[in-house]
């Protein structure tokens, strides 16, 4: 299964976003640490999610990168991030 098919199920699961947006960036840093030639290294996620209510956005981060701590210890080398709480979204 592909990497990104892989996070959007387990955000899913974790978080029951209202939005979710998984988008592999992986060409744009082609050649740069950590970047895989294949692609699916980089990813720039959006979650919009009820769970985020009166946290951080540290600790909003830390739960995404808690749910994905397989794929970073894998095969992400990074990730882009944008958690809202549904209030938050214009």
């Amino acid at each position: 299964m592909p990497v990104a098919e892989t996070m959007k199920n387990k955000l899913t699961e974790a978080l029951a976003p209202v939005a979710l947006e998984v988008i592999d960036d992986s060409h744009r840093h082609a050649g740069h640490a950590g970047a895989n030639p294949k692609g699916e290294s980089h990813f720039n996620v959006r979650v919009v999610s009820a769970a985020f209510e009166g946290k951080s956005r540290v600790e909003r981060q830390r739960m995404v990168y808690g749910v994905l701590a397989e794929e970073m210890a894998g095969p992400v080398h990074a990730l882009q991030l944008s958690t809202q709480t549904p209030d938050e979204v214009v």
